[in-house]
């Protein structure tokens, strides 16, 4: 890419997106394509197309997808699944019949099956039954990393697929019904601190093992892989080190400084018991996370409360 090339960030105003358009920025980069959900419903084919072929972006981040956590995966299954296989069939067709050079799209390491041997590797991709609380968002991204590799086999497009573990940071999600696990602890031990709260309640037994990686790093590793990967391999983008759920509970909670109990509900789901991804593919090419955990969760919390 050329500080003058003309860039378009699919979901700009999302978690992914915006820190891409931040460190775009910070590199110097200027001719950035962006457009809103009132400007621009990616659901529907003909304004995609009509608006790809009309500005011809040069090279494109695939980060629009509607996303949530577990709750939010279990109520709206047909919006996760319609939604997603809209917005990604609309995006990778027109940016390819608008003569894009490259493309990147995103998807995320709950496409691996539920019981996948950990570190989770790009090679365990369909080889098993997947994880039933978030299948229908899987699903749609699996179909992404296969249109993708399809137009690349046919079309010899350069289409590229990265998998993003657990993010989180700056212009996260802290609306408890539709959040992820990390910026929901955030708010819940914010509001028990200002409201005096003896105790928080949390979902499942707080056993799982996650992976978490700050949402700036992963902005780092797209341009990465932008400027120096094109296989039709997928690729994981993570930092390679777990926690568990009660351990990253107990980190937030010094971090905002709430003093009382935590109690889990154990009747709630847990989801995937660990997810951790091997990250050897992207560390083999010369890239790896910088953020540690606990700076990244004081960056976060200092961002919410700026902000909400």
């Amino acid at each position: 890419m050329n500080k003058d090339s003309k860039i378009y960030i699919a979901g700009h105003s999302g978690l992914v997106g915006s820190a891409i358009m931040r460190k775009l920025h910070s590199l110097g980069f200027q001719n950035i394509l962006t457009a809103s959900s009132a400007e621009l419903n990616l659901v529907n084919q003909q304004q995609t197309l009509d608006f790809c072929q009309q500005h011809k972006p040069d090279y494109a981040f695939l980060a629009a997808a509607k996303v949530g956590g577990i709750f939010a995966n279990d109520q709206y299954p047909a919006d996760f699944i319609y939604n997603n296989l809209m917005i990604e069939s609309n995006l990778i067709h027109s940016l390819f019949e608008s003569g894009v050079k490259k493309a990147l799209f995103l998807g995320s390491t709950c496409i691996y099956p539920r019981l996948a041997k950990q570190p989770l590797s790009e090679e365990s991709l369909l080889s098993g039954p997947l994880e039933k609380t978030n299948e229908w968002y899987a699903v749609a991204k699996i179909a992404g990393i296969k249109l993708c590799q399809a137009y690349r086999t046919q079309h010899n497009a350069d289409f590229i697929s990265a998998m993003p573990t657990n993010l989180y940071g700056e212009g996260d999600n802290f609306d408890l019904e539709t959040s992820h696990v990390l910026p929901a602890m955030i708010r819940k031990f914010h509001e028990a601190k200002v409201s005096n709260s003896k105790a928080v309640t949390l979902w499942g037994s707080g056993k799982p093992k996650r992976e978490f990686c700050h949402v700036d790093d992963c902005a780092d590793a797209c341009l990465f892989l932008m400027e120096g990967y094109s296989e039709s391999g997928i690729i994981n983008i993570g930092v390679g080190e777990d926690l568990s759920i009660s351990e990253l509970a107990q980190t937030i909670r010094e971090v905002v400084g709430y003093t009382g109990k935590i109690v889990y509900d154990a009747s709630k789901p847990d989801g995937t018991p660990r997810k951790l991804v091997d990250v050897s593919k992207l560390n083999n090419l010369g890239w790896r996370a910088k953020i540690p955990l606990r700076d990244g969760i004081e960056h976060t919390y200092q961002w919410f409360q700026e902000n909400h």
